[in-house]
C-alpha cells in the first residue's frame, strides 16, 4: 500500500464529523451508533464520573491487536484517525480486506472520558492513568488491564499526543509524529518483543518519510514500569507508542491526523504481511530521538528592559490550551526571556532591538499571559 493509496483512502473516508482538538464521548457516540454490522460496539465499563467507556471490536483474523486512545483526555488526534480508519473498514478494498482477515481488532476510542470532557490529561480523580499501570487504582486503569487479560493481544498500540515543543533530533525539524518501542527493564534491553515493535515502527517511518521527510521522531525510552506501555512490553507483548505532534500552522491537528492514519494503515499492512518480525529492527535506531527545541513564538532581539537601561534578549512564547465554552483556546504565555539561539519558533519575529512590552505596556515577565505585545509602538498579535 503506497502513500498515494493511503491519501486516496483518507480523503474518501475521513470522519468529517470529528474536527479540532476537543473530542469527547458526545462527539463519538453518534458515529459509534452508525458503524454497522461489521463492528461490535460495547460499553466495557464506567469512568470515575460514571461515563461509559466504549470498545469497538472487528476483524476475523488470528492476530489480535489492542489499541486505546485518549488515556490522556486532551490527546485526541489519534481518536479522530481511528474513526477515519473505521470508515475505511466499512468500504474496504482488497488491501483492507486482507487486513481484516489477518487481525481481530479491539479498540478503545476514549479510555478517559472524564478527562476528555474536561480537556485534561488526568482523570476525574486527578490521576495520570499512564502512571497507574502497577497500582491500578483507577476504574479506567482496571478496565484496560481487564481487557488486556481477557483479549490477550499479540500487539498493543498506545495512542497519545505530544506538545508543540518537540523536534526530531536537536534540529529545526518538527516532530510531527513520534514513536517508541518502550523498554521493559531498567537496562533498556533490546528484547525480542521490542525488536518486533521497532521493525513495525521502521516500516511506518518509511511511509511517513514520503509524506513528512525528517519530521518523525523517536521518543525517549527511559524505563518506568508505572507506564502502561512499559508494563505491557514487560509481558513480552510488542507495544508501540504513538505520539501525534505538531505540523506548521496545524494547531487543530487536522494535518497530523492524516499522518497518524497513514501510520495506522502502514503498520497494519506490514504486520499482516510479515510473520517473522524483529530481524530488521535496526532502522528504528536511525530515527532521531526527540528533543525539545521549539516554542510556539519567538521574538528575537527584543529590548526587554527600558529605554534608559536596555536589555537585549529573545522572548519565547508557548500556548496554553484552555477549554472555554466547549472550544479550545490557545492562550499565549511568556515562557522564557533569554538567549534562545538554540531554539526555534513555529512563528518568529525580529524586534530589531525595539522595546517589547506587555499588553498593558509594562515590562514583560515570565509566566504572564498576553494575547499581544507592543513592539515599539505597534501591536504584535501572539495568538494564532
Amino acid at each position: 500500500m503506497t502513500s498515494k493509496d493511503i491519501s486516496v483512502l483518507y480523503n474518501t473516508n475521513k470522519a468529517v464529523q470529528l474536527n479540532g482538538r476537543y473530542i469527547n464521548n458526545a462527539h463519538i457516540e453518534p458515529l459509534l451508533k452508525k458503524l454497522g454490522n461489521l463492528f461490535n460496539v460495547q460499553i466495557i465499563g464506567r469512568s470515575v464520573l460514571n461515563n461509559p467507556i466504549y470498545a469497538v471490536k472487528f476483524g476475523t483474523g488470528k492476530k489480535r491487536l489492542l489499541l486505546w486512545s485518549q488515556m490522556h483526555g486532551n490527546e485526541s488526534t489519534t481518536t479522530k484517525a481511528l474513526f477515519d480508519f473505521f470508515n475505511t473498514v466499512k468500504t474496504a478494498n482488497d488491501d483492507l480486506k486482507s487486513i481484516l482477515s489477518a487481525f481481530t481488532f479491539y479498540v478503545i476510542p476514549i479510555l478517559n472520558p472524564d478527562g476528555a470532557e474536561a480537556y485534561t490529561r488526568i482523570n476525574a480523580n486527578q490521576v495520570d492513568l499512564n502512571r497507574d499501570a502497577q497500582n491500578l487504582s483507577q476504574p479506567e486503569s482496571k478496565i484496560l488491564r481487564a481487557v488486556y487479560n481477557d483479549f490477550q493481544p499479540d500487539y498493543c498500540f498506545n495512542l497519545h499526543g505530544q506538545r508543540t515543543i518537540f523536534s526530531a533530533g536537536t534540529t529545526n525539524n518538527i516532530a510531527t509524529v513520534s514513536f517508541l518501542s518502550p523498554s521493559q527493564d531498567a537496562e533498556r534491553t533490546i528484547t525480542d518483543s521490542r525488536k518486533i515493535g521497532m521493525e513495525v515502527i521502521a516500516a511506518m517511518n518509511n511511509t511517513l518519510q514520503e509524506l513528512i521527510p525528517n519530521q518523525v521522531g523517536r521518543y525517549d525510552d527511559g524505563f518506568n514500569l508505572n507506564c502502561v506501555g512499559d508494563t505491557f512490553q514487560s509481558f513480552n507483548v510488542p507495544t508501540i507508542l504513538f505520539e501525534a505532534g505538531h505540523f506548521p500552522n496545524d494547531y487543530a491537528r487536522e494535518q497530523t491526523r492524516f499522518y497518524i492514519y497513514a501510520a495506522y494503515l502502514s503498520a497494519f499492512n506490514y504486520i499482516a504481511n510479515h510473520d517473522n518480525l524483529g530481524a530488521h529492527y535496526q532502522a528504528y535506531l536511525d530515527i532521531p530521538e526527540n528533543d525539545k527545541c521549539f516554542l510556539d513564538v519567538i521574538i528575537r532581539n527584543a529590548n526587554v528592559g527600558t529605554e534608559q537601561s536596555p536589555v537585549i534578549a529573545d522572548i519565547g512564547v508557548l500556548f496554553v490550551e484552555k477549554l472555554i465554552n466547549k472550544n479550545i483556546a490557545f492562550i499565549p504565555k511568556i515562557e522564557i526571556i533569554g538567549n534562545l539561539n538554540n531554539s526555534y519558533g513555529h512563528k518568529e519575529f525580529n524586534a530589531k532591538k525595539m522595546n517589547v512590552l506587555s499588553r498593558d505596556k509594562q515590562v514583560l515577565i515570565e509566566g504572564s499571559e498576553n494575547d499581544f505585545v507592543y513592539i515599539g509602538n505597534d501591536k504584535f498579535l501572539l495568538k494564532m
